[in-house]
This record gives C-alpha cells, structure tokens and sequence, in this order.
C-alpha cells in the first residue's frame, strides 16, 4: 500500500495537484504514526486508518456546512474522494443487508439484546468492505422488524 501510495504522490507532483499531494502525504504520515506503535500493519489495518480519516472529514464536512463555510466542506468531500480510492470497492447497501440477515439467522439474534454478537461478526466478516456507521445503522433496523 505504501508502494502505491508513494507512486501516486509522485505522479500527483507531476502534475501540480496540491490537493491531491497534500491528502496523499495525510495518507502516509497516518500509517507511519500507525507504525510507530510497534507493531507491522497488516492490510486490515491500513483499512481502519483510512475510514478513520473518512469518519473525520465527514465530521469535519457537518461542521463546516453548519458554519456555513461551503468552500472547506468541499475540500473535505474532495480529499474524501481521493481517500477512497485507496479503500476496497464498498459493498452496497443491499449486500450488506444480505450478510446481515445471514449473521442474525446464524445467531438466532430476535431483539437488540443480540446487536453486539451480530456486529462483532459483521464487522470480522466484512472489514475493509463497510463502514461501521453502516452496518449499525442496517443491524439496528434489522433487529428492529
């Protein structure tokens, strides 16, 4: 993933895109952070860092559109953009409505006693591939019919 991430840099230096350059070396100082933990990151992961940073700027985009400061909602929603390139291709609402129903029959889950035991599987089972924002608020309306 850093492989990547430093050929993009480049190629976004190339071609003067500042905000592009300055999202990707986010991007990158975040998983050196993560690094310095101690421990090698896996792609698992470089996942989380960058729904981290998704979740931040969607929080930062709320707040901006409530100040109403329109011009730094949008560089939000575009460095947004640029992080999700990195992420694997996110499943559809539908699709994780499947998984959902699937892991609540497994379970036996009937109420939102069970939320917790069906979202740590979710979450085990769909990593990289959901937000967890997401599947909360599918597991929520499932347990609720």
């Amino acid at each position: 993933m850093k492989e990547r991430l430093r050929t993009e840099l480049h190629q976004a230096m190339k071609n003067k895109d500042s905000l592009r350059t300055g999202t990707i070396r986010m991007m990158m100082a975040e998983l050196t952070n993560k690094e310095k933990e101690g421990k090698p990151i896996e792609e698992p992961d470089v996942h989380k860092v960058f729904f981290g940073m998704l979740r931040k700027r969607e929080e930062a985009i709320d707040e901006f559109t409530k100040a109403q400061r329109d011009d730094l909602a949008e560089k939000e929603k575009a460095e947004m953009e640029i992080i999700k390139e990195f992420l694997p291709k996110q499943m559809s609402e539908e699709e994780i409505r499947k998984e959902t129903r699937m892991v609540i029959a497994q379970v036996g889950a009937k109420d939102m006693k069970s939320m917790g035991q069906v979202m740590g599987i979710l979450t085990k089972k769909l990593t990289g591939r959901a937000s967890g924002s997401v599947l909360s608020k599918i597991v929520k309306e499932e347990l609720s019919q």
